[in-house]
């Protein structure tokens, strides 16, 4: 498991940032919030699309799935967190 979230904070690392800086943000609305524990549980849950034991397949779809996730919650920021967060509109 250690291995699968070195690989994936690689991967996510600015955006993982900047999703912990809006979370911050006192104005942080709830379902930012929800959404952000929701990608944490499933990161850590041992259930997956496809299982961690296929070789070369298991972190596959959390190597595309989490960084699309953080993606579409920092795209839904409102205007003045996402402008506090580095990420200009």
């Amino acid at each position: 498991m250690f291995k699968r979230l070195t690989l994936l904070w690689t991967v996510v690392r600015g955006d993982a940032r900047q999703l912990w800086a809006a979370l911050r943000h006192p104005a942080a609305p709830g379902w930012l919030k929800l959404g952000a524990a929701l990608i944490v549980i499933y990161v850590v849950s041992p259930i997956d699309i496809i299982p961690d034991f296929i070789p070369g397949l298991g972190v596959v779809d959390d190597i595309v799935l989490v960084p699309l996730a953080i993606r579409a919650l920092l795209k839904r920021l409102p205007v003045e967190i996402a402008r506090a967060v580095g990420r200009v509109r």
